[in-house]
């Protein structure tokens, strides 16, 4: 008798499937990337407006990351779903047989939550690293965090693009500045619409 796979073993399982991986990375870079671009735009309206306000600061970080994570966190959910359906009835019509009750399936539907949890943390993480220097600075110190801030949401782009050039055979350091570029150019924007208003 076959002892039943636990937990470890599928997710290991789930890892070293070829496809999960570059998705897995794909996913998070993208949904990181852009909850960076939107805690940007959060910290340029709120951080650095005439009167800012720190509990203002905070909700909003906490309950935008929160809501972009439910969002891309379901969206990718509901997506590979449909993916991985797609590639088991494949499977079936291939093997003549049906699926279900098996490890294929089981495997597949780790997959699945795996990539979306993936997804779900990523603004999650954003949100936590750029809120920290409001928590430790406190209500005296708002633009020091605010610049804190801003240079972490940078650091988070430019090791994102990095780690982008090194998957790609790119030079992690020419793509890790391309994304602080843009970043850059993402704040210099939104600041001078904050200040048209």
């Amino acid at each position: 008798m076959v002892p039943e796979e636990g937990l470890g073993d599928r997710i290991r399982a789930v890892l070293k499937e070829p496809e999960t991986g570059p998705t897995m990375r794909r996913f998070f870079v993208n949904t990181i990337f852009d909850s960076t671009f939107v805690i940007l735009g959060i910290l340029i309206a709120s951080a650095f407006s005439a009167s800012p306000d720190l509990r203002l600061i905070i909700a909003t970080i906490v309950t935008s990351s929160v809501a972009l994570g439910i969002s891309t966190g379901v969206s990718v959910f509901e997506a590979e779903t449909m993916e991985q359906t797609i590639k088991m009835r494949e499977m079936e019509r291939a093997m003549l047989r049906s699926l279900e009750d098996t490890n294929i399936l089981r495997t597949s539907r780790l997959t699945i939550l795996l990539i979306s949890a993936v997804n779900f943390t990523a603004p999650i993480l954003a949100g936590i690293i750029t809120l920290a220097p409001f928590l430790i600075l406190g209500e005296g110190q708002i633009q020091i965090a605010a610049y804190i801030s801003v240079a972490l949401a940078m650091t988070i782009l430019f090791s994102v693009g990095a780690a982008m050039g090194r998957a790609g055979g790119r030079k992690p350091l020419n793509q890790g500045a391309r994304m602080v570029l843009a970043g850059i150019g993402a704040f210099i924007i939104c600041f001078w619409i904050e200040s048209l208003l």
